[in-house]
């Protein structure tokens, strides 16, 4: 199996210089229009496979077509499928694909191409979207347009799964070299790369084979990496960029400098780990004391200014999945925390524990100030490769922030899952939660059942004792307003209709 391996960054930039002299990847008419500049944190890989779903799938948009899309409200919507039908069990989805589609290398987008795709997803060795494809028991291509995907249960959450974040599609033709790839990305996507130099800038121009073309009305955008939270300001009010990501404490400053902030809906979320199969969580009384220890709202005031909501749940409380009976299931109680502590027989100092964060950060000393409050003592520890001991279960407790999934299920899956990545604890589940996580997969998205179902699964999986939700803070954006506005997709950019006007 090929497996793509780092590389200095000086040989990135030869890399790429070659491919700038061999003009691979070009396309597109010279740029003489409208023309975006946007700040970004770069993607790791611009291989979409190995890029897996983090937050760089907004990055890659710019070239790759995903196989769905989603609308406003998270629903899925036609991309390179224009539709999809199911079988009658539930058990195998065909998605139809538009006709007559072209990569930007001039390959067909055909159900093979996409069945490759599928294939490589699943399959190589180097995959970080492996995990998102349990439901794929097989990929086939039924003539030139249609794409059969066999299940190994009924899964209705498909179509939102195969979105953005997961069936980014690649050219079969520039995924015979995958190192290639990994370097100068080759999709159906709205835009075409015309040069790239790591980690310093990307030029696209508008790919006018793009099948929502007539509604891309930029046709250049130059990517660059992000600069500092804290002269993100300056460079959008000076010119520099049009769009950057914007930190919750630049917000007010941005505004007082009359550029628009843009507060992106997302499914994102924030949280509290603990590994109930160490101490001292494997005792229920100090995560029961812990679940009520916890001020949410010194979350919101503190880390995002205000900007964010407080949740008890992986989802904004405006989400089709958001369980409006768990929204308050261990309300803040300090004294109630202090009680439960002593009752099972524990004095102030007695439990000790360490947190394992990935940075400094103010979230690590409000956890330690919180559970201080009702006894426990909490240590910090920075580890710059604190995912490899999360994921591998083997820290005691530890925070992070999620960008959620299109696909409810799939969030739900992840958290509290027996094989759940997020889920710290694992293989402890949640009684009676693969019931009802099978019952909301088996729901037809447009059932009236659909709604209760996702809430009921959700409410099976907040029972679990490994997490404690915090806040939901939306993707923040800082732009100059001759920037329209960006379609209100969840969790995603999106150009679509955006137009680029002259200040005034």
């Amino acid at each position: 199996m090929h497996m793509i391996t780092g590389r200095p960054r000086a040989a990135l930039a030869a890399v790429v210089t070659t491919l700038l002299l061999a003009g691979c990847g070009g396309g597109g008419s010279a740029a003489g229009g409208p023309t975006l500049s946007w700040a970004v944190d770069f993607p790791a890989h611009w291989d979409p496979v190995v890029q897996g779903s983090g937050a760089g799938f907004r990055v890659l948009s710019l070239v790759y077509a995903s196989l769905t899309e989603i609308d406003e409200n998270g629903g899925a919507r036609p991309g390179l499928a224009e539709s999809w039908t199911y079988n009658e069990t539930g058990d195998q989805i065909t998605f139809h694909l538009r006709p007559g589609l072209t990569f930007s290398d001039g390959t067909p987008v055909n159900a093979d191409a996409v069945r490759q795709y599928l294939e490589r997803a699943r399959h190589q060795e180097d995959s970080a979207l492996d995990g998102d494809l349990g439901s794929i028991a097989s990929v086939t291509a039924d003539g030139e347009l249609d794409v059969v995907i066999g299940l190994t249960q009924v899964d209705y959450q498909i179509p939102l799964l195969l979105g953005q974040r997961v069936a980014q599609i690649t050219s079969p033709t520039a995924a015979q070299d995958l190192d290639r790839l990994d370097q100068w990305p080759v999709g159906a996507g709205p835009f075409v790369v015309t040069e790239l130099v790591p980690e310093s800038h990307v030029v696209l121009e508008k790919n006018p084979a793009y099948w929502d073309a007539a509604n891309i009305h930029i046709d250049r955008v130059e990517v660059h990496d992000a600069p500092d939270a804290a002269s993100v300001v300056s460079a959008v009010s000076t010119g520099v960029y049009d769009l950057a990501p914007l930190a919750p404490s630049q917000a007010q400053a941005a505004r007082a400098a009359g550029l628009d902030v843009v507060e992106q809906p997302g499914f994102n979320a924030a949280n509290i780990s603990l590994n109930t199969n160490k101490a001292p969580f494997d005792d229920p009384a100090v995560v029961e004391a812990v679940r009520h220890a916890v001020n949410r709202q010194e979350f919101v005031d503190k880390i995002t200014f205000g900007l964010a909501q407080p949740t008890t749940q992986p989802f904004p409380p405006q989400y089709v999945a958001y369980d409006p009976q768990s929204a308050d299931l261990w309300p803040y109680d300090p004294d109630r925390a202090r009680q439960i502590l002593a009752d099972a027989g524990y004095a102030p100092g007695d439990i000790r524990v360490e947190l394992v964060a990935r940075a400094e950060d103010p979230q690590s000393e409000i956890i330690q100030s919180q559970l201080g409050a009702i006894g426990i003592t909490v240590d910090i520890r920075v580890s710059p490769d604190w995912a490899t001991p999360f994921f591998a279960k083997d820290l005691a407790l530890s925070w992070y922030s999620t960008t959620g999934r299109e696909s409810p299920v799939q969030t739900l899956t992840a958290h509290f899952g027996p094989e759940g990545p997020l889920n710290l604890s694992s293989p402890a589940t949640p009684p009676g939660f693969a019931e009802a996580v099978a019952l909301a997969r088996s729901t037809p998205l447009d059932s009236p059942d659909y709604q209760a179902n996702l809430q009921a699964a959700t409410r099976a999986g907040l029972q679990s004792g490994a997490l404690v939700f915090t806040y939901s803070l939306p993707n923040l954006f800082v732009k100059n307003p001759r920037v329209g506005d960006l379609p209100r997709i969840p969790g995603q950019v999106h150009w679509t209709g955006v137009r680029l006007e002259d200040e005034l």
